[in-house]
Order: structure tokens, then C-alpha cells, then sequence
């Protein structure tokens, strides 16, 4: 086994912090509980998010009129955007009755919306050997976008842990990235994808530097971490394992 190559690590990048108007302007369900909604405004001219992991908050006023900054608020992953046009699309994981999900799911189109972010980013530089990214619903869009970034050589692994075949989310991804769906059934978010990490071995660790990328509720950390860092030993510097969310727990924020 070799050791890993420095040509891969996250940078990151500091940015002005800018809130920004919009609309709700579409939506598309994707799965039964997958919606992405497509914001515009010409406050979002010149919007950009460097990072395939970046944060943005987005704040839903209860009011048409209402004060959109101390509106509550979540944190998601833009999907993809147009600077020059000033549309953003986000995707939103359909669970239980939290704000950002009864917006997503009914608000009226031309609702107001506000968009605060990215106020930083990692931004991935140089060339992994491999990939290792894994998640629930809520990373997807962020796998998406290291996918994207990944050129036709590249190898590795990607699985996304959904309830069943219906709620599967396809990931594009060149051939020697293998792309898996986890289905948990009904056991609690992150345990089944978890029991996947734990399965793989120091055998099955690819040559050279590889990122690593795990993303899901809270509870799926520890898996994480023993997989990349402790059985893998791989560089922190190209390795990213966090709760996206916790159970029980509304406002949880995501280190960034």
C-alpha cells in the first residue's frame, strides 16, 4: 500500500458575505420526497459557490411582506446556478414537517425567499488517485458536484443511502466509479449506509491519494472516520466526513 500523494487537498476560500433576494420561480420533483426548486432574482446576478461542498442559507418569510432576514431559515447545497441570467436551483430532501420542507413542497410559485452565502468555501484542488464519496438524500447535491468534477479516468466508489428502489438518485459518474444505492428500508437514516463503510477493508483501500467525502445525518461520523482515516490512514487534508444533520434537532448547522 502506498502512502498518499499530496497532488490532491481542500483549499479554502474566504468570500464576501452577500444576501441576496429571489423568487421561487419552479419546482421538480425528482422522487416522491426529492423536490428542487429553482429561485430567480436579479439579486442573484453574479452569485457563485466554488465549492462542491458550500452552504448557503436560505431564509422562508412566512408573510409575502415580511421581514425576510429574521425569517427562519435552513442550510443547503446550490445544485447549479446562472450568474448572468440570476437563477439558482437547490434540492430539498422531503422529511417530516420542517420549514424548509413545506416550502419545498408547497409554497406558491413567486413565494420570496432570501439567500444568504456561501460565506466560505473548500474548494478541492489537484487530482485524487480514487474517490470515496458517500451519503444520505440531503448530500447528494454535493456528491453530484464532485462527480461532475471528476475526469473520464477517474476510480472509485460512490453510494447514496435512500429509503427504496422508488427513491433512488442517480448520480452521473465516469466507469470506474462504481455508483451504489443503499436502500435502508426502515431503519434509522445513516445506520445502513454506516454498515456499508464498516464493510470495507484495508484491502479494498485504493492505491494513492484518495479523497474521501461523507456526508449524512449525524450518527454517521464515526463510520466515517474509521474508514478514512484510522483503516484507510488518509490525509485530512483531502478528507471531508461530516453531519450534514441530527436527529431530533431542527436548527443543527453543518461545520463547513
Amino acid at each position: 500500500m502506498s502512502n498518499p500523494a499530496l497532488g490532491a487537498r481542500l483549499e479554502p476560500r474566504r468570500h464576501e458575505l452577500v444576501f441576496r433576494s429571489a423568487r421561487l420561480a419552479a419546482r421538480t420533483f425528482l422522487t416522491p420526497s426529492y423536490v428542487r426548486v429553482r429561485l430567480e432574482g436579479v439579486d442573484l446576478r453574479g452569485f457563485d459557490s466554488p465549492g462542491a461542498d458550500d452552504h448557503i442559507r436560505v431564509f422562508f418569510p412566512s408573510e409575502p411582506a415580511g421581514d425576510v432576514r429574521s425569517a427562519p431559515s435552513r442550510e443547503y447545497t446550490p445544485v447549479s446556478w446562472d450568474a448572468e441570467s440570476g437563477w439558482l436551483d437547490i434540492d430539498v430532501a422531503l422529511h417530516g414537517d420542517g420549514v424548509g420542507s413545506r416550502w419545498a413542497e408547497r409554497a406558491p410559485l413567486g413565494t420570496p425567499v432570501g439567500v444568504g452565502g456561501p460565506r466560505g468555501s473548500m474548494v478541492l484542488v489537484g487530482r485524487p488517485d480514487a474517490w470515496l464519496l458517500a451519503g444520505d438524500e440531503t448530500a447528494v447535491p454535493a456528491i453530484r458536484r464532485f462527480a461532475a468534477a471528476m475526469d473520464d479516468d477517474a476510480v472509485g466508489r460512490i453510494a447514496i443511502e435512500v429509503p427504496d428502489a422508488a427513491h433512488d438518485l442517480p448520480v452521473a459518474a465516469p466507469p470506474g466509479v462504481q455508483v451504489i444505492q443503499v436502500h435502508r428500508g426502515d431503519r434509522p437514516a445513516s445506520e445502513e449506509l454506516a454498515d456499508w463503510l464498516d464493510a470495507l477493508d484495508v484491502e479494498e483501500q485504493p492505491e494513492g491519494c484518495v479523497f474521501g467525502f461523507v456526508a449524512a445525518e449525524q450518527s454517521i461520523v464515526r463510520a466515517g472516520r474509521a474508514l478514512l482515516l484510522d483503516r484507510w490512514s488518509g490525509d485530512p487534508a483531502a478528507t471531508v466526513v461530516k453531519g450534514y444533520w441530527k436527529r431530533g434537532t431542527a436548527e443543527y448547522h453543518a461545520p463547513h
